[in-house]
């Protein structure tokens, strides 16, 4: 796909691998739209100029994607390319000194880093699917972040480990339906680097 004068939604774009992202998008010729609950986000967009913009916004929340969406279309005319890099990291044991893992935060490590991973791909999608085709037939281009977590995990990454694996297992079936209208849809497994996500684990989860 060709970078330049084309935008792109960079969901958790407020820091780390996502605000990496959208700055090396940026210094290709591309206009970023930032969405992200770190108000962080915002001042990531001003280094951007007139090829960057925010907004607050929850991944597993409908109408804040699809505020997200709309922007790229009303402040750069279309969207081309959708990039999900929010997620959360939790450490927890299964069976921990305290007790069982807690269900609430099993549930909303799947919700965010899986549930909230496909509200992103089909509002995006829908949208793409809308849009003018290039020569080549391609409209857009959607990119999922995994983790290498979810091939091979350690201790207290089951949630962490159990979401990735859910984003693993659905780029194949989406990436059939939406080849008809142009879509490519891949997701990357990164390994380990140092980003405020790493940094919110536990000593014990980030040595192992």
């Amino acid at each position: 796909m060709q970078i330049e004068k084309h935008t792109f939604l960079v969901a958790g774009g407020g820091s780390g691998l996502g605000a990496a992202t959208a700055a090396r998008l940026v210094s290709e010729g591309a206009n970023v739209v930032i969405a992200d609950l770190n108000d962080a986000g915002g001042w990531v967009a001003k280094q951007f100029g007139d090829q960057g913009r925010f907004i607050h916004a929850d991944v597993t929340d409908e109408a804040q994607v699809q505020a997200a969406v709309d922007l790229c279309a009303s402040a750069f005319g279309a969207i081309h390319g959708a990039i999900n890099c929010a997620g959360i990291a939790p450490g927890e044991r299964v069976v921990g000194k305290t007790g069982p893992h807690a269900l609430a935060s099993f549930q909303r490590a799947v919700n965010i880093n899986l549930v909230g991973t496909f509200n992103v791909i089909r509002l995006a999608a829908h949208r793409m699917s809308t849009q003018p085709a290039a020569p080549s037939g391609e409209r857009g281009v959607i990119i999922n972040t995994s983790s290498v977590a979810s091939f091979e995990g350690q201790i207290g990454q089951a949630a962490y480990a159990a979401s990735k694996a859910g984003v693993n297992g659905m780029t194949l079936p989406i990436a059939r339906e939406l080849a008809r209208f142009g879509i490519r849809v891949v997701t990357i497994a990164p390994g380990i680097f140092d980003t405020p996500m790493l940094q919110g684990m536990s000593e014990e989860i980030r040595a192992s």
